[in-house]
């Protein structure tokens, strides 16, 4: 295999846990609420918003994207976590890079389940939204403030995504 060839894992709490954190309702739910109907997975994100920043809930619709997927460019957020919650069923594709000395290292790339989100923590290099069917909308939970919260890396050597 390529070194510019990566193969998507399928997204587990462990495996993410460098990057952000896992929202599903996996395991055993901490609460039993609404007269028995309801089973509540609380706590499931370290939300933040630093310094001058608020949260904020936004609604995203993303065109959906084929494996295999040609990653050029990378992002992430100094100031804030961003939590991306599918509204529909379907799988979307999560990309993220460890940080190396300021710059992304080495991409790694997850596959989530039917109803999983992600939230990126604070200062996380990660691939734009890819939902892998349509229609790609997302409620996004992330920071709302006036200092600049984006910085973009473009790759030098792009990389290709496949399962």
């Amino acid at each position: 295999m390529s070194d510019d060839r990566i193969t998507a894992q399928p997204l587990t709490a462990p495996d993410f846990a460098p990057f952000g954190d896992v929202l599903d309702c996996a395991g055993t739910p901490d609460k039993i609420i609404n007269q028995g109907l309801c089973e509540r997975y609380h706590d499931r994100a370290q939300l933040d918003f630093g310094p001058g920043g608020r949260a904020g809930i936004s609604m995203f619709h993303a065109k959906a994207r084929s494996l295999p997927l040609r990653l050029e460019m990378v992002e992430r957020h100094p100031d804030g976590s961003q939590a991306f919650i599918p509204l529909g069923p379907h799988p979307f594709l999560v990309v993220v890079a460890p940080n190396d000395n300021g710059a992304p290292g080495r991409p790694l790339a997850f596959v989530t389940a039917p109803h999983q989100g992600i939230n990126l923590h604070r200062g996380i290099w990660h691939g734009v939204l890819t939902p892998l069917h349509a229609p790609g909308i997302f409620a996004v939970i992330d920071r709302i403030g006036d200092t600049p919260n984006l910085e973009e890396h473009w790759l030098k050597t792009p990389f290709v995504i496949d399962l």
